[in-house]
């Protein structure tokens, strides 16, 4: 297995990407150019785990910037079901920060996870990430 950044897609890799997509949240449409448009997107760093040709997991970091700094966002973190339970999305995660500590040094990270997915809010704080007291909203545009 191996990470990889991708700045650029193939039509196989999308297909990759949204079998994970409908494994993370299949009530969210998401499509091939939408995925194409995140990769290439200058604000966000998506990462790749690869078994060979396939990605099997992957992750987004979206960084912006804020008049209170600069801040990034870990998006979207799904293993295939079929690769669970090999410590994967570990790697992922833990390669994530790790790009994160040494090129967004001293930037706030963030992630959400909902509460039903019990491994993951897991793995998150066992990684050092610390629950945070505030109320997420949502509006659709």
């Amino acid at each position: 297995m191996e990470i990889t950044e991708l700045k650029t897609l193939t039509e196989a890799q999308a297909a990759d990407i949204l079998q994970l997509m409908k494994e993370l949240n299949a009530d969210i449409p998401v499509t091939a150019e939408g995925i194409r448009q995140a990769v290439e997107s200058p604000g966000t760093h998506f990462f790749a785990l690869m078994d060979g040709s396939r990605i099997v997991g992957c992750a987004s970091l979206c960084v912006c910037l804020s008049p209170t700094g600069p801040k990034a966002h870990l998006e979207d973190v799904v293993v295939l079901s079929s690769y669970r339970g090999r410590q994967l999305g570990r790697q992922l995660v833990t390669h994530v920060v790790d790009f994160a500590r040494h090129h967004l040094s001293g930037t706030d990270l963030y992630l959400t996870s909902r509460p039903s997915r019990v491994a993951a809010n897991a793995l998150y704080q066992s990684l050092g990430f610390q629950p945070k007291t505030t109320n997420v909203y949502k509006m659709t545009v």
